[in-house]
């Protein structure tokens, strides 16, 4: 039997095949109906494997009416579904389509609790207390940001938020006209989120970014470390430090020419900015003790945000060319697009593209935990010649402690992401760890530990020494 499902991915954020209809274990496929009406919809085709071959259903009569009465019985609040069968090489399949849901979170209910799931690459996944926050604030039609703060707007001052708007938007901001029109007072007397965000007081906690300068291409002791900072309050204040910290911790390389001086800066500033802003205005701030981290090393810039893309998505697996905008905080969207800090048609991630010109390009990275932009220094291993010639020492061999630089000459895929790397570095320097192990350490699922562990195989990077219960070896060069 031909694989009629060979142009589906198996198991990805929009499809699950279901080899047969489980009637006694109904979670099995249930908490992916949740997962999907919560998400950006989704499908499920019972009678094909994993593999995308068609297995069929025996009784398809009987299946669909299950599938019908289980969804009605046991997903809260109720979700219109479509229902079909499809004739699959004389093989009967169901193809159940679940739409995105207005009604935002759609629960899985069963013995004796609920459940609300959501999507996270192949996976459906339960809802962590912020992700069942946000699917709330969804099904009601509104963002944090907006939510009221339940502080008052004549108890603070915004000293800094009005003399930036002036000097970017070349307008003054009128009280309390211009407070209310930009989404920043909840009624006449108390702050959005938003506002609060905006005040020169530091009144929502969260609003911090910590910012480190590390010595080489890992994290150390922080005692170790070159230069660190911690700011919090206002979001302008934080992006004008954090632009500062990492201008600070950067380098300008430059040679002479016959008419001009040309400047070699370690990274782009607008690819710097625009990554920085993203963090800022699309951020979770949610998340209980979270902050935005700017971890500079040798090589690179790595900025994390709190929170998972706003649609379950991962951002390593989509075209960057191609994501649509989604604003998990609008009103702080549309104030910083007021200020000109970034645009309404949310090209972002291309921006920070725009500005590398060379053959390093940023990568970007999500997990159901945080969004990582990394920036690659693009000085990293050059160095200018008495007589004014750029020379590439990783190409000539003269870098040998970089990470990917010091694997084997055979490597197919020389491109790693940043949490490749850091997997990778674990496992250099303790190469018994587990993927449980190194799933605590980097803050993401063992699962996805183990998807990235089979890149880095496969990639020619680790090898396996000593069979299942050995260990991974880093491949060095030869």
């Amino acid at each position: 039997m031909a694989n009629i499902f060979s142009f589906f991915k198996a198991g990805t954020t929009e499809y699950d095949f279901k080899e047969f209809l489980e009637v006694k274990k109904p979670k099995s496929w249930l908490k992916s109906v949740s997962a999907f009406a919560n998400g950006l919809g989704g499908s499920i085709y019972f009678g094909v494997k994993d593999n995308g071959e068609v297995a069929g259903l025996a009784d398809i009569k009987t299946d669909s009416e299950s599938i019908s009465e289980f969804i009605k019985v046991r997903i809260v609040p109720s979700v219109t579904v479509v229902l079909e069968a499809i004739n699959a090489g004389g093989k009967a399949v169901l193809h159940l389509r679940v739409p995105s849901g207005a009604s935002t979170p759609y629960y899985y209910v069963g013995n004796g609790g609920k459940e609300a799931y959501y999507r996270i690459g192949n996976e459906s996944v339960p809802a962590t207390q912020n992700i069942l926050m946000e699917l709330t604030l969804k099904g009601a039609h509104q963002s944090f940001d907006a939510l009221n703060s339940n502080r008052a707007f004549a108890d603070y001052s915004f000293t800094l938020f009005e003399a930036t708007y002036r000097e970017q938007a070349g307008s003054r901001v009128e009280r309390p006209r211009d407070y209310i029109s930009f989404g920043l007072l909840f009624d006449d007397k108390n702050l959005t989120y938003a506002g609060a965000i905006l005040a020169d007081q530091h009144l929502v906690f969260n609003s911090r970014i910590f910012c480190t300068r590390w010595s080489g291409l890992t994290k150390t002791s922080r005692f170790e470390a070159k230069d660190d900072a911690e700011y919090e309050g206002n979001i302008i204040k934080l992006l004008n430090e954090g632009l500062g910290f990492v201008r600070r911790n950067s380098a300008v390389m430059w040679r002479k020419t016959p008419n001009w001086r040309e400047e070699f800066p370690d990274y782009p500033p607008e690819s710097v900015k625009e990554a920085l802003v993203n963090a800022i205005v699309h951020r979770e701030y949610i998340i209980k003790g979270s902050e935005i981290h700017i971890d500079m090393y040798d090589d690179r810039t790595e900025i994390v945000s709190p929170g998972a893309m706003v649609d379950g998505r991962r951002i390593q697996d989509l075209d960057i060319s191609n994501v649509a905008s989604t604003r998990r905080n609008p009103t702080l969207c549309d104030i910083f697009s007021c200020m000109h800090f970034m645009e309404r048609r949310g090209s972002g991630l291309k921006k920070i593209c725009a500005g590398y010109l060379s053959d390093k390009k940023p990568t970007f990275y999500s997990t159901p935990q945080s969004f990582i932009v990394t920036l690659p220094n693009l000085n990293y291993g050059k160095k200018i010649t008495a007589d004014g010639e750029l020379i590439d020492d990783q190409k000539k061999g003269g870098i040998t402690n970089n990470v990917t630089n010091s694997i084997t000459n055979n490597v197919t895929n020389p491109s790693l992401n940043a949490m490749q790397i850091n997997i990778l570095e674990i496992i250099k320097g303790n190469a018994k760890a587990s993927a449980e192990q190194i799933a605590e350490i980097v803050g993401i699922a063992a699962r996805n530990v183990k998807e990235n562990i089979k890149v880095l195989k496969s990639g020619g990077y680790i090898e396996r020494v000593g069979g299942t219960r050995g260990y991974w070896a880093v491949k060095e060069k030869v």
